[in-house]
């Protein structure tokens, strides 16, 4: 399977999503797992999925299984519904679902910051037949400032991602121009700065988005990447997107934060998916400040 160069991938900064990858281990054995084929850090959809408030002993067994493991949690969804499944978020939906995610804000903040998480990721949600779109968009902006707010408590950011329109046709925010719209509100709104979008470069390659000019005009604004291969959101080398051209140019634009491995491990075991990568590149490395310092060459 063709692969990343050692030193494309010596570039980057690699994390495994939990949610996605070792999910035939439960979710306790599965920082371990990650921890046994070479990564050093992870991150993780909300995993309580039917609760946005679980008991303490839940959120303290996974936490020590995270410490455990020796591995650095770096990115934490803050409670979206039954995600794998029909939701796409919460926070704005009406009723029910938005009350959860409100009591799920603290909880979320509270354990990120437990282990040294500064990136928390909330997805909007779906449309609802029969509500005015306007009134699930100011309601969504009340719950991000208020998730905002969380974060910085806690010195995090909050993450608006953007889905792509064929998985995902009942949810608003399917193209880069339009989350990082919600980006710019929530910053507006709070006078924080702490929003920033996450750039999911499969879901945009799904919606058809020039790759190249999503990362000239926004990666100043990008605080996470995520990538899998498409078609298929397999691994890297199972489609025809050019992920180590595409994540060289991030670099070049000056983006030095993680980049999220959230595909599919196909027909196998979810180690045996990481060929594509070396395994000396597994291990999470320092982001180069020197890089870092420099303005990125990206429209405002």
């Amino acid at each position: 399977m063709p692969g990343f160069s050692m030193d494309a991938a010596a570039e980057q900064r690699f994390n495994v999503n939990l949610s996605i990858l070792f999910t035939e281990l439960p979710l306790l054995e599965r920082p371990a797992a990650a921890a046994a084929a070479g990564f050093t850090a992870v991150e993780l959809w909300w995993p309580w999925t039917d609760t946005p408030t679980p008991a303490r002993a839940e959120l303290d067994a996974l936490r020590k299984a995270i410490e455990d493991a020796g591995v650095q949690l770096t990115g934490l969804n803050f409670y979206a519904g039954q995600l794998p499944g029909p939701d796409r978020g919460a926070l704005s939906v009406p009723g029910e679902e938005s009350e959860r995610f409100r009591a799920n804000i603290d909880v979320t903040a509270d354990f990120a910051h437990s282990l040294g998480c500064t990136a928390l990721n909330a997805l909007y949600g779906n449309r609802v037949e029969g509500v005015d779109p306007a009134e699930q968009d100011e309601l969504a902006l009340e719950n991000l400032v208020l998730a905002a707010r969380a974060a910085d408590r806690i010195g995090a950011v909050v993450l608006i991602e953007a889905l792509n329109e064929p998985e995902s046709p009942r949810c608003p925010l399917v193209s880069a121009p339009a989350a990082v719209a919600v980006v710019d509100r929530v910053n507006e709104a709070t006078g924080l700065g702490n929003a920033r979008f996450l750039m999911d470069l499969y879901h945009l390659s799904m919606n058809g988005e020039d790759l190249p000019s999503v990362i000239e005009r926004y990666a100043a604004r990008t605080g996470h990447v995520q990538i899998a291969d498409n078609p298929g959101r397999g691994a890297p080398g199972t489609g025809s997107l050019p992920l180590a051209e595409l994540l060289g140019l991030l670099r070049e634009q000056g983006y030095e934060g993680w980049v999220g491995l959230e595909y599919k491990p196909g027909d196998r075991p979810s180690a045996e998916s990481f060929a594509w990568l070396p395994r000396e590149a597994r291990a999470a490395r320092p982001a180069r400040t020197a890089r870092a310092s420099r303005t990125p060459r990206t429209a405002r």
